[in-house]
């Protein structure tokens, strides 16, 4: 990319990011002053957010970006008129976007939105100026959402949605409570602004404030903080290594409501095929990911390279056992599901995994005294 001349500005959307700020921040704030709110406006407010943030989460992002799981059409055409709502383009243009920035994250040249060329840039610069004009139209890595109906619909007709949902939606709410510009201020600007910074944030912050549990080869990082505000969207260092997966917070006390809303669509039947990396994958690349992170401890200890020896050794001893224990899960697993069930292999397996269970505990637990106090990996 030639740096030396910065791309032309893109009017129209400086015009609406800086028109819709100046609304969501003086215009909102005169009214209040001169007319009021009353509780129905900011009830609408929190509807109309949470509607615009789980499509994108649950629709653009985890369905349509990275087919995470399968739903039914109604509730794919309720994410993509939540989605022109929360005006971000159209499913189809988004989802390029973001596949671009999984396959080449953190690559100045090629990640539409790389955090490596700073806060402003990838938080909303990438949209001031024509930096993706020569593949603005370019869909060639999502053939398959152009064979999806819904996708194809709403981006046909995106304009028209994004234009209904923004400028209908409020008047009507308006017209039904009796204050028209009070809703459009609200629930129109105001809730713009926050759909479109909470979700810029996951570009920018989420590339720069966290830790990274799972990897640190690219900039993504976990963040609860973040993911009380993006719906789940903050446990960013696992999703960029487990994109696949459907949730992003995976422990249970993990802030992960679009998480919670795809499970629970499941019981319905409005989603299926849920895809979960497997808890071998995870504690493996966690427990890597712990050892890289004592590497710089290590290297200032005397007989540094004899400790880091120590600690490998045991890390790969510590992930044989991790993979067996998950192969006798998965036999388990396939054994319940068969129509001949064999009473006695299953109580054995049972029992080989409850032992091995109890010998990882111990061994993980071991690895990590000794990654916390690597000298006692002399010992």
């Amino acid at each position: 990319m030639n740096t030396a001349q910065k791309p032309p500005i893109i009017w129209l959307n400086v015009a609406i990011f800086l028109g819709t700020f100046l609304l969501a921040t003086v215009g909102v704030a005169w009214y209040g002053l001169v007319q009021g709110y009353s509780l129905v406006h900011w009830i609408w407010l929190v509807i109309a957010f949470v509607f615009c943030g789980l499509s994108i989460t649950a629709g653009y992002h985890r369905l349509w970006s990275h087919k995470t799981y399968e739903a039914h059409d109604a509730l794919k055409y309720l994410f993509a008129i939540g989605g022109a709502f929360a005006l971000q383009n159209s499913a189809l243009h988004w989802s390029s976007d973001h596949r671009v920035h999984h396959k080449h994250v953190d690559n100045n040249d090629k990640d539409p939105y790389s955090a490596k060329r700073g806060f402003w840039y990838s938080h909303i610069g990438w949209m001031l100026r024509e930096y993706q004009a020569e593949r603005y139209s370019d869909y060639r890595n999502c053939r398959d959402l152009q064979k999806d109906k819904v996708v194809m619909w709403q981006h046909k007709h995106y304009i028209s949605l994004a234009l209904l949902t923004n400028l209908g939606l409020p008047v009507l709410l308006g017209a039904i409570y009796g204050d028209i510009l009070g809703f459009v201020l609200v629930v129109g600007a105001l809730r713009l602004v926050l759909s479109h910074h909470t979700t810029f944030f996951i570009n920018s912050l989420a590339h720069i404030w966290g830790s990274q549990p799972y990897t640190s080869k690219n900039t993504a990082r976990d963040n609860g903080v973040l993911a009380f505000f993006t719906f789940g969207e903050g446990y960013h260092n696992f999703h960029h290594i487990f994109e696949h997966d459907y949730r992003n917070g995976i422990r249970w006390w993990q802030f992960d409501p679009t998480k919670w809303l795809i499970r629970s669509c499941a019981y319905v039947g409005l989603t299926k095929n849920l895809k979960r990396v497997s808890s071998y994958r995870i504690e493996k690349a966690r427990l890597i990911q712990t050892m890289q992170a004592a590497k710089g401890r290590i290297f200032q200890l005397p007989n540094a390279d004899k400790i880091q020896s120590v600690l490998e050794s045991e890390l790969q001893q510590l992930l044989s056992r991790l993979g067996e224990y998950d192969e006798l899960k998965t036999q388990l697993i396939d054994s319940a599901k068969s129509s001949v069930k064999e009473k006695y292999e299953n109580a054995l397996l049972r029992v080989r995994i409850k032992q091995l269970d109890m010998v990882l505990k111990e061994q993980r637990k071991r690895w990590l005294v000794m990654i916390n106090n690597p000298k006692l990996a002399l010992s």
